[in-house]
C-alpha cells in the first residue's frame, strides 16, 4: 500500500485581471481591473483554481491569473516583501483562504 504525503499550504501570489460583470463593485467608467491576492494551496494550480471560484462568487469576471510564486520564491529572485503584505500572507495561510491585498480598477481611456 502506498503511503499518501500530506503535501503543504503554501501562499501564491497572483494577480488577476477581471472584466466587469453587473454587481462587481468596480467603479463607474472602468473597463475591468487588477487584483493582487495571496492564495493557500498545495500547489500553485490549487491556488489559481479557489481563487478564480472565490472571485466568481463575489460577482467579479476573472479573465486572466498569472502566478508569481510563494514567498520564499519571491525573496530568493531578491524581491523586497514589506511587513504588512507578509502579514497577509501569513493571515492566508493561517485561514486557509485568499486574501485580497490590492484592487485596482482600470480605465479604457482611448486618445
Amino acid at each position: 500500500m502506498g503511503e499518501k504525503t500530506k503535501r503543504k499550504q503554501q501562499v501564491y501570489t497572483l494577480v488577476v485581471q477581471v472584466g466587469r460583470k453587473e454587481g462587481d463593485g468596480l467603479p463607474e467608467g472602468a473597463t475591468g481591473g487588477a487584483l493582487v491576492c495571496f492564495s493557500s494551496g498545495v500547489d500553485e494550480a490549487e491556488a489559481v483554481r479557489e481563487t478564480v471560484a472565490l472571485l466568481k462568487r463575489a460577482d467579479l469576471a476573472p479573465l486572466d491569473v498569472t502566478g508569481y510564486g510563494t514567498l520564499e520564491e519571491r525573496l530568493e529572485d531578491g524581491q523586497d516583501i514589506h511587513d504588512d503584505e507578509q502579514a497577509l500572507m501569513r493571515r492566508a495561510l493561517e485561514e486557509n483562504s485568499v486574501v485580497v491585498a490590492q484592487m485596482t480598477p482600470f480605465f479604457g481611456e482611448e486618445e
